[in-house]
């Protein structure tokens, strides 16, 4: 493991770069982006919450036989506070979408059943938001294919606690769409 310093930001800053951080990012990069991704509903930004998961995992003392989990974790933490912080973005975003004329036509199909299909994925994406993080990174990652073993160990829980924690969220989420 690397030797670190602690600058006055408190910050553990490696010395040396990490010698497992290219074998981590080359098996890890595709799935922190596919969670990213289903937070987000955004490729670009998606990449952009990968870049600062790797950064913070290089900056990290996690072993890479960890690697998985807290990637997997620290992707949706990220991109929940991504999608937190830009609520006005995703109205901006909502009004657009649901507005034929803004929407632009769809490809293939009945434009008013592509702007149905954009209002319930903004709408999806809003409510996860107001959900509890815990509970929220749980839908994530399940969703992302994350098994329950990984979800234990990306929340810090008991395997056996997973299915009730995402059947919890899953009213929490439905609850939350209800309201909208």
């Amino acid at each position: 493991m690397a030797s670190r310093t602690v600058p006055k930001g408190g910050v553990a800053v490696p010395k040396r770069p990490r010698g497992d951080l290219e074998q981590v990012f080359r098996a890890e990069y595709a799935r922190v982006v596919a969670v990213a991704r289903r937070v987000l509903g955004d490729g670009d930004a998606a990449e952009d919450v990968a870049q600062e998961v790797f950064l913070a995992f290089a900056r990290s003392g996690v072993e890479a036989s960890a690697a998985r989990g807290w990637l997997a974790a620290a992707a949706a933490h990220t991109a929940l506070n991504v999608a937190r912080t830009n609520r006005r973005r995703v109205g901006r975003e909502v009004r657009a979408e649901t507005d034929p004329a803004l929407s632009g036509p769809a490809v293939g199909g009945d434009p008013a059943d592509a702007v149905v299909r954009r209002w319930d994925r903004a709408q999806v994406r809003a409510a996860l938001g107001a959900l509890p993080r815990a509970q929220a990174v749980a839908l994530v990652l399940r969703h992302s294919g994350a098994c329950y073993a990984e979800i234990a160990e990306a929340l810090g829980v008991s395997v056996s606690g997973v299915g009730t924690m995402l059947r919890r969220a899953e009213m929490a989420l439905r609850k939350e769409l209800s309201r909208g």
